[in-house]
């Protein structure tokens, strides 16, 4: 019969786990996979679990207790065999006998690499111990917002033995690592037969003898402390001491946000270009909204993993300051301040180099908050740990008062050498990692070339187009190919001014900004002189001229507020310099396009933003442009058949090539990708070399 929880999600499938009976790694991969699965139980990345199983020494042949825990980095939720580290737990637990004390932590996590199992196994975390030392079968250590508020309370330990009549033992606050993995044990050998044990500040331990009854374990526990936090909750006192405002309406919220955003962004990127994610989450406004809010938010968060993510504290904005920018700068600079005086007064001699001294997350009462980051994944999940946060100030301030982590020892997590030694480990940033692009007509052809270029460099995308079934296909294939947060989508008519302004509020409450302009939206239509209409000259100018014009507008505008620079770039045609028949309107709107563009270049070069062209010539393929009767035209005009076209433009160009979707993206590439950082107004023809479109 399935389990009844009211406060968390009881996920077991009975006939899956039958048919993993007897594999105790594949039970806890699932049972992994369940836990990680619901937030409520632990955030992203956070969390780690095990499972100890007999299996042959590969050099005896005969059995040996192995450990198989989630190693360093990953998710529970996404969690395969591939990132689990595996272990002899006899050699694991012989550490002991080498282990000399505090001063030692950092050298043991070496060691752990002398009692591998499995060679080919993710490397072991700091964590790793801390299971090790357990003689439970299946172990589960969460970071569940309900267990963290009762850990982070300042009558933590007296509630936890209360409400659990002593079967949650209690270890205090300490940094993760091979001692704390003996405490474990001593409070479990102190207190036989409890069932968790609650680590002050940090998250929670529970184990059981299958995977089944870790997992029930694990929910029981958890719901047990929620139900204990809702009883509580708004009794003694107004939850975080009450309003002390109202926020925005909801379509007023979000245009102070998208307004806000490339400011926010571009203060925040002063030490790196950061991507953002902005969040009007219910939780959020209410602590903004409180009482108590100039109260806590300086605390910072308890839980290492919360904090790690989303820095010592946040950066409160009021009202007054959001809305002018002198206070704006001076706001982030005390902040600035506030940071470096922290590292200063907290850094030991050998702890690496200050890091970026700006705010991660950024509260702007009546509006909602924001958060920056290296990529939007990293700047989702910091919301995601704050929101985290304000569960946990919430519910320890319902029962007793919120404590967070002494100044000292954040400092010590956030710049722990361990923690150094991974960061530095990770991928070197791809060539545009934190970079924003919109793409205008990026649902097919050329500029979904473009646009799936710069997400595979590292660029998060806004996908734009007037064709709604195109475009959501277009998305579809992105979010499977790069991932949810690598890109977001418009509707977008160029030639609408309306249209235009909110695709770029789409990628302001997205992702914070812009920072390349891509003018690819286009049409064509190929008719002699006589045979032209003036809707057909109409619809081609605003499109391309006015479309560009607009486009390009509105995003210097926002690239100004953030004042980072930019790139625009254009995708004009080898028509715009070639003279060629039944192509009046066509040809003279690109010429328009080319010189707009030189004129552009001219006037925006003072704000550091680059604006330059690139010529294709017949780029056929997924195009909608060759889908009908420009194709005819084209054919009619040169005298060959439609379907020899392609052939037909290859052979009179020099190098007798097809162009490509994917040679345009190059091109552009080329224009953003850090080698041409210096060049504006310039043209690049993509054409397999038409000699009378020379520029010289």
């Amino acid at each position: 019969m399935t389990k009844q929880f009211k406060h968390v999600s009881y996920l077991w499938d009975e006939a899956k786990a039958a048919a993993m009976a007897g594999d105790e790694v594949a039970l806890l991969i699932y049972r992994s996979n369940l836990l990680g699965a619901d937030l409520r139980l632990t955030n992203y990345g956070g969390g780690n679990t095990s499972c100890k199983a007999t299996a042959p020494d590969p050099l005896t042949g005969k059995p040996v207790e192995v450990m198989w825990v989630k190693g360093s980095g990953g998710d529970l939720g996404t969690l395969q065999r591939s990132g689990l580290a595996a272990l002899y737990v006899d050699r694991l637990r012989s550490l002991k006998n080498i282990y000399k004390g505090m001063q030692m932590e950092d050298e043991m996590v070496t060691l752990f690499d002398h009692c591998i199992y499995d060679l080919k196994s993710k490397a072991p975390s700091i964590d790793t111990p801390l299971h090790g030392f357990l003689p439970f079968k299946h172990i589960d250590h969460l970071h569940p917002d309900a267990a963290i508020a009762i850990a982070a309370a300042k009558d933590g330990e007296q509630i936890t033995k209360e409400l659990f009549g002593g079967k949650i033992g209690w270890v205090a606050w300490q940094r993760p690592g091979f001692d704390l993995g003996l405490q474990l044990k001593a409070c479990l050998d102190e207190n036989p037969g409890i069932r968790g044990i609650m680590l002050g500040s940090h998250g929670l331990f529970t184990w059981g003898d299958t995977a089944y009854e870790s997992y029930i374990n694990t929910l029981e526990v958890i719901e047990q402390c929620a139900e204990y936090l809702e009883k509580h909750l708004g009794k003694a006192r107004p939850v975080f001491g009450g309003p002390r405002m109202q926020a925005l309406p909801k379509e007023e919220r979000l245009a102070k946000a998208a307004e806000m955003a490339p400011e926010l962004r571009g203060l925040a990127s002063s030490h790196q270009r950061m991507i953002g994610h902005f969040t009007d989450d219910e939780r959020v406004l209410q602590f903004m909204h409180s009482n108590d809010l100039e109260r806590l938010a300086p605390l910072g968060t308890s839980c290492p993993d919360h904090f790690l993510r989303t820095k010592i504290s946040p950066l409160v904005l009021h009202p007054e300051t959001a809305a002018d920018r002198t206070r704006l700068e001076a706001a982030f600079e005390a902040y600035r301040k506030m940071y470096a005086e922290y590292y200063e007064a907290c850094k030991h001699p050998n702890s690496p180099a200050m890091r970026d001294p700006n705010p991660v997350v950024i509260l702007c009462p009546g509006i909602g908050m924001f958060t920056f980051a290296k990529d939007k994944q990293t700047a989702r999940v910091a919301a995601e740990f704050y929101i985290n946060a304000i569960n946990v100030m919430r519910g320890a301030e319902a029962v007793s008062s919120y404590t967070s982590l002494p100044r000292q020892e954040a400092f010590d997590i956030e710049y722990w050498l361990l923690e150094e030694a991974k960061l530095q480990r990770m991928p070197k940033p791809k060539a545009l990692t934190g970079r924003i692009a919109l793409v205008t007509g990026s649902a097919g052809g050329i500029g979904k070339a473009i646009a799936r270029k710069f997400a595979q460099e590292g660029a998060v995308v806004v996908l734009s187009d007037n064709n709604a079934d195109r475009l959501a296909e277009a998305k579809a294939s992105f979010e499977k190919e790069f991932g949810k947060d690598t890109c977001a989508a418009a509707l977008l008519d160029v030639k609408d001014a309306g249209n235009v302004s909110n695709a770029y509020r789409t990628a302001a409450l997205a992702f914070g900004g812009m920072d390349i302009v891509v003018n690819c939206a286009g049409l064509s239509i190929s008719k002699p002189l006589e045979e032209h209409t003036e809707k057909d000259w109409d619809l081609l100018y605003d499109v391309l001229v006015k479309g560009q014009f607009l486009v390009t507008q509105s995003g210097v505008d926002v690239m100004r507020k953030q004042n980072l620079g930019g790139d625009v770039l254009n995708i004009v045609s080898k028509n715009a310099l070639v003279s060629g028949p039944n192509n009046a309107a066509y040809g003279s709107a690109k010429a328009a396009q080319l010189h707009l563009s030189r004129l552009n270049a001219a006037e925006l070069g003072k704000d550091r933003i680059r604006v330059n062209v690139v010529n294709p010539d017949a780029v056929i393929a997924d195009s909608t442009i060759w889908a009908g009767a420009w194709a005819e035209g084209r054919a009619k005009a040169y005298g060959v058949k439609v379907e020899e076209l392609p052939a037909y433009y290859a052979k009179r160009t020099l190098l007798n090539q097809v162009i490509l979707p994917e040679d345009i993206a190059d091109a552009c590439f080329a224009f953003v990708g850090g080698l041409l950082q210096k060049a504006t107004g310039n043209v690049l023809n993509v054409d397999g070399g038409v000699a009378m479109a020379f520029v010289r």
